[in-house]
């Protein structure tokens, strides 16, 4: 929740409550001298700057590559170097203002162009073309960055880097892993953590993805299933997340919780590719290998065991749906008859099943992403059943018809249980 909103919504309740007379006007004093000041945030006066900030830079941009034929290669790279110390000077102005901003986007300019200055000197020497090592070098210069002035900006930078950099050792390597992504990619969480910030968290989830998706398409190759192999990266994050949002510390609280979001909708977009993409829609598989490789069906299963490890810790419900989602998800993959005639019926019932503890997960948790991310998923799992190619629309106006009368007998036991359960 944005700490604005809370604040405002806390403000009505603490008014409400000293008017009943549930608590005294003390005490609501009391609560809200204990809360600290709010952040100035962005107002209009700081967007206009951005904008202004941004005209410059294209305009000082569109200027030196109209006359970069004209330009000696050193000044070319002096034109640059000035930049990035123009840039970081303003930065620190800007910082010593109070203006964080501001201070944050001339740190992310500037790890721009340092990035524009590793091409530039690639370019004007003929250094050797090894494109995806420049942007390692790139993403290693603005994690530097980042580090030293704390700039969400100059970290999302270093991310779009890394990712760059492992899909083209993916494609390069196709049949290596590309570990090292990964490394980075745990510094890059240790330092959300470490900042107790939800923008780096946010970053640092969708800079998973690409390492999953390169990973799982590489694959392809080798006949393996490219949905198979995102689920099991999904269940990861899933769960990894839940294990973390279940520590006491609010810094794991609040990147865990950023994490199993993204899990969860990834959940289920995994959960509706699996449908439209396994033999159906779109054929993938074209050999006999196993659908998945067998490191991938151990992170899927330590999603499981990360999720029930945290519905241990904090007895929730709700996070025990959510690891028999992620389970059923996975439990998908083996039981569909890939190279069979016939359709995959019990495997369609566990994705749906899948969502549908998904939404009860987030229904019972009260965490709103997750109950959406279930009826996206159960949505795109309908959608790709009914509008598959292969089979009969009958049979599967059947299985469907079937299905909706199990989630109505299921719906109507859990409204006895419920009120049992309140008691």
């Amino acid at each position: 929740m944005f700490d604005k909103a809370y604040r405002q919504r806390l403000e009505a309740d603490l008014a409400q409550w000293e008017a009943d007379g549930v608590i005294a006007p003390a005490a609501a004093g009391a609560i809200r001298n204990a809360l600290p000041p709010l952040s100035s945030g962005i107002n209009i006066a700081v967007v206009v700057a951005i904008v202004g900030g941004l005209l410059i830079s294209a305009a000082f941009l569109a200027f030196v590559a109209a006359h970069w034929t004209e330009i000696a290669r050193l000044s070319r790279f002096a034109i640059l170097l000035a930049g990035m110390c123009v840039a970081g000077g303003l930065g620190a102005w800007f910082a010593a203002a109070g203006r964080t901003v501001l201070a944050d986007l001339c740190a992310s300019i500037g790890a721009i162009i340092f990035g524009a200055g590793i091409a530039l000197v690639g370019q004007m020497y003929h250094l050797g073309d090894d494109f995806a090592g420049g942007m390692l070098l790139w993403s290693i210069g603005a994690f530097a960055a980042a580090l030293l002035t704390g700039s969400r900006g100059a970290l999302a930078v270093a991310l779009v880097a890394a990712g760059i950099w492992t899909c083209m050792r993916a494609y390069d390597a196709p049949d290596v892993l590309h570990l090292p992504f990964l490394l980075l990619w745990l510094i890059a969480a240790a330092v959300a953590l470490a900042w107790n910030s939800r923008v780096a968290a946010h970053l640092v989830a969708i800079a998973a993805l690409p390492w999953w998706i390169a990973t799982a398409l590489r694959f392809d190759l080798d006949g393996m299933q490219p949905a198979f192999v995102l689920a099991n990266g999904a269940a990861l994050l899933f769960g990894a997340g839940l294990a973390i949002a279940a520590h006491a510390s609010p810094r794991a609280q609040r990147l865990g919780s950023v994490l199993s979001i993204y899990g969860a909708f990834a959940l289920g977009l995994v959960a509706s590719l699996e449908v439209t993409t396994i033999d159906d829609i779109f054929r993938f598989r074209t050999g006999t290998a196993p659908a998945q490789p067998p490191w991938a069906i151990l992170c899927g299963i330590a999603g499981v065991v990360l999720a029930l490890a945290s519905a241990g810790v904090t007895r929730r419900a709700g996070e025990i749906l959510a690891a028999c989602a992620i389970g059923l998800v996975l439990v998908a993959a083996p039981i569909w008859p890939a190279s069979a005639a016939g359709e995959p019926w019990f495997a369609y019932a566990a994705l749906l099943a899948a969502m549908l503890c998904l939404v009860v997960s987030g229904v019972l948790d009260d965490v709103r992403p997750r109950i959406v991310a279930g009826w996206l998923g159960i949505a795109g799992v309908i959608a790709g059943i009914t509008w598959a190619v292969k089979g009969s629309l009958l049979r599967r106006s059947a299985f469907l018809a079937a299905a909706g009368v199990i989630a109505v007998v299921f719906a109507s036991a859990l409204n006895r249980m419920l009120p049992r359960a309140g008691r």
